[in-house]
């Protein structure tokens, strides 16, 4: 066994956690590797030329920790020659050969050029089925938008022709669209959609929907939704919001205003999900051109976000 170094015994007596080894503490016992790795390593690239790659843990544990806290490529290389929790929980030492940026970047395109995104997120989804959590009678929709660069300092010197601008409220916002179907049960995520920020969120509503709803939760933005010719078909109660000119006008003591609030009660899970990604996990600006990327990349996000709304329920 090689002997520690300095920064290492450092650490090991060093007399508190941070909060960023206690998280990553939490994903560790939460995200289930085994399964994940399973899905990766058919088509991990063991070449004979080159370089010797690194294990698969390895470069996986380290994309983890670069989306939950939306580090570049570079700055996820920085991190493991600075941090030691973050090298432990990659598996790694200083004095090994840290993946360099190049590394971490071609692992990240393995992953986008055989859309494993949302084959991770659906072995996530079963391995929480598989202790109970399993889809209930009633789904929540609802869309954010995700800001993106308008800078056409690029070298198409242009925006992201995928991405574009919308008004909301007194606001224009440029970017894309995240549309998301929730467990009204549990508050997890089992649908995602994306689209340019200026698409209307009731055109793909049907796309969130598992098929297997008795109740459909939804704000004002979804008025209508039952008559449109792919839900004409649907066995389902309809509970969307009431627009807000309506609404204002109502008295507060009103059944309609209280119906309204109880509505909105259940509604605040799908929140609870989009303040997760954008705000813990910092996706609140894409960091990729195009669609593709950003949605491979929410996927994983949504994977961890309903691991953590499931934790109390999982065994420790």
């Amino acid at each position: 066994m090689s002997q520690l170094t300095f920064s290492e015994a450092e650490y090991n007596i060093k007399k508190r956690k941070t909060r960023r080894e206690k998280f990553l503490e939490r994903m560790e016992g939460l995200i289930p590797w085994e399964k994940l790795e399973q899905q990766l390593a058919k088509k991990y690239s063991r070449g004979k030329t080159g370089r010797k790659p690194y294990p698969l843990n390895v470069m996986l544990r380290v994309h983890v920790m670069q989306l939950l806290y939306n580090l570049s490529d570079p700055a996820m290389e920085d991190a493991l020659y600075e941090i030691e929790s973050m090298r432990r929980f990659a598996g790694l030492r200083l004095s090994d050969n840290l993946p360099d940026e190049t590394t971490i970047l071609n692992f990240r395109h393995f992953l986008e050029s055989h859309k494993f995104g949302q084959r991770l997120f659906d072995t996530i989804q079963e391995h929480l089925a598989s202790h109970g959590l399993r889809l209930q009678e009633g789904s929540i929709i609802d869309a954010s938008i995700i800001s993106a660069p308008t800078s056409t300092k690029n070298k198409e010197g242009k925006r992201d022709p995928e991405m574009h601008q919308t008004k909301k409220g007194n606001e224009w916002h440029f970017g894309m669209k995240m549309h998301i179907g929730v467990d009204e049960s549990l508050g997890l995520i089992h649908s995602i959609s994306t689209t340019a920020a200026n698409e209307h969120d009731i055109v793909h509503a049907d796309k969130l929907l598992h098929g297997k709803e008795k109740r459909v939760w939804g704000d004002a933005g979804y008025v209508g939704i039952d008559k449109r010719d792919e839900n004409k078909d649907r066995d389902v109660d309809w509970f969307i919001a009431m627009r807000p000119g309506k609404r204002a006008v109502l008295a507060k003591s009103s059944e309609i205003e209280q119906g309204e609030k109880a509505k909105a009660s259940v509604r605040a899970k799908v929140e609870h999900a989009f303040s997760v990604i954008k705000q813990r996990f910092g996706y609140s600006k894409v960091r990729y051109r195009g669609l593709a990327k950003n949605t491979d990349r929410l996927y994983l996000l949504a994977g961890f976000t309903n691991l953590l709304r499931a934790e109390k329920y999982l065994p420790a």
